[in-house]
């Protein structure tokens, strides 16, 4: 690496510039890591508490279809929720945390609660409702999942560039900065004992 450095003056105020550059670039890095992760760990906080609710609760609406399946036919509850199809509409826009863009999902669902309630039980009915309820708390699961994935790869991506700065590109120009330094003290101290020999010579000229 040394052979490839060319010790002159110019080179050198050009890596102490780069090395400026590196050192202000470490540190803005290192600050915007530093933010992420402060956003970070709340928002996982956050998915941990609403996935356990989700994990929780989902079992507790689908025993309620599994109660309509007991008070009555299969091929009955399976016909009354062929007949209760509805649409569900998700919008997606965007928020920025620290600058990165994470989802924001607003779903709507619309029911068509078509079958006939005479031939099935109430408990088809409480399942239905009880699920459209819960379904919200889905929705948040996923955006909190997806917000912390874009979150966790852009730490990585900022981490990966501040140990490249620290541990690579900044101590290369320290040791490039030292080596020039070095080199250019050496001609200094040469080109000054050249001139003291020159002095020299020039006054035993002048003594004889």
């Amino acid at each position: 690496m040394k052979k490839q450095i060319n010790a002159t003056r110019m080179e050198f105020f050009k890596l102490r510039r780069r090395l400026s550059t590196a050192v202000r670039g470490h540190k803005l890095l290192k600050d915007k890591n530093e933010g992420l992760v402060r956003e970070f760990l709340p928002l996982v906080n956050t998915y941990k508490e609403a996935r356990q609710k989700v994990d929780a609760g989902l079992p507790d609406c689908m025993k309620m279809f599994v109660l309509a399946q007991i008070t009555s036919s299969s091929q009955l509850i399976s016909n009354a929720l062929e007949q209760s199809k509805g649409s569900l509409e998700i919008k997606i826009s965007e928020k920025t945390v620290m600058n990165i863009k994470v989802p924001v999902f607003d779903a709507s669902a619309t029911e068509n609660n078509s079958y006939s309630l005479v031939d099935t039980p109430v408990d088809l009915d409480d399942a239905i409702i009880q699920l459209k309820e819960f379904f919200p708390h889905i929705v948040n699961v996923a955006e909190l999942e997806q917000s912390i994935r874009l979150l966790a790869r852009e730490i990585e991506k900022t981490r990966r560039r501040v140990n490249a700065l620290e541990y690579v590109l900044v101590p290369q120009l320290q040791e490039s900065i030292k080596f020039i330094k070095n080199k250019l003290d050496e001609m200094e101290r040469s080109n000054i004992s050249r001139l003291m020999k020159i002095k020299e010579m020039l006054v035993s000229k002048t003594v004889v």
